[in-house]
């Protein structure tokens, strides 16, 4: 229990890289991309919902929380292997546009 109150105090504390305030167009542009490379083997209504969300998000967050989405469409149309895969992949995209704690891979 030391070792666990240890890691966490020492986590509490530890200066946190703040996410980036105010993303250019190019770099809404550049994940959006990721976004939709991620589905775009993928069909069906719900992935063209999916695809009009994206393109009109305005925030590296609003982005991040669609991955949610992007997992159950392409999990259902491939496996949840695959959509895990996809989706980990899309961590290095958003690092420094939110925050850190927010970055966990899926398993």
């Amino acid at each position: 229990m030391i070792p666990t109150l240890t890691r966490l105090f020492k986590r509490k504390m530890a200066p946190r890289k703040p996410a980036k305030s105010t993303p250019g167009l190019k770099d809404i542009l550049a994940i959006r991309a990721a976004l939709l490379q991620c589905v775009a083997d993928c069909d069906g209504v719900p992935v063209f919902r999916l695809r009009h969300k994206i393109e009109h998000t305005q925030t590296p967050q609003e982005l991040w929380m669609l991955r949610n989405d992007a997992y159950q469409l392409i999990s259902h149309q491939h496996s949840q292997n695959v959509a895990a895969e996809r989706i980990n992949a899309l961590i290095a995209v958003f690092e420094g546009w939110v925050e850190p704690r927010q970055l966990v891979r899926i398993r």
